[in-house]
């Protein structure tokens, strides 16, 4: 399982957009690596550690609690990290 998280807070344009990239990304890959793949949405207004560490940074996109994007997700880059990911999961 590739666990994606996406941090954020309510009412965050740039947030909602990282939320649809992910969302396209992921409808587009493989149903076998698609399926792998565990999207999990967090508020930083829900966790003080997490308003701590990213609330100047957010969104933030962390790919098996790794970061892999803050501000703006591009989606090749997305794209390109996951299939990695499932790869190096695979050997």
């Amino acid at each position: 399982m590739i666990r994606v998280d996406l941090i954020g807070k309510p009412d965050c344009h740039l947030c909602e957009v990282a939320s649809d990239v992910i969302d396209v990304v992921v409808a587009d890959l493989p149903d076998a690596l698609a399926e792998s793949i565990e999207i999990t949405e967090r508020s930083i207004l829900d966790d003080k550690a997490l308003y701590d560490e990213w609330w100047e940074k957010i969104p933030v996109v962390l790919i098996d609690g790794e970061l892999h994007a803050h501000w703006r997700v591009s989606p090749d880059r997305l794209r390109d990290a996951l299939t990695l990911r499932a790869e190096e999961a695979a050997s």
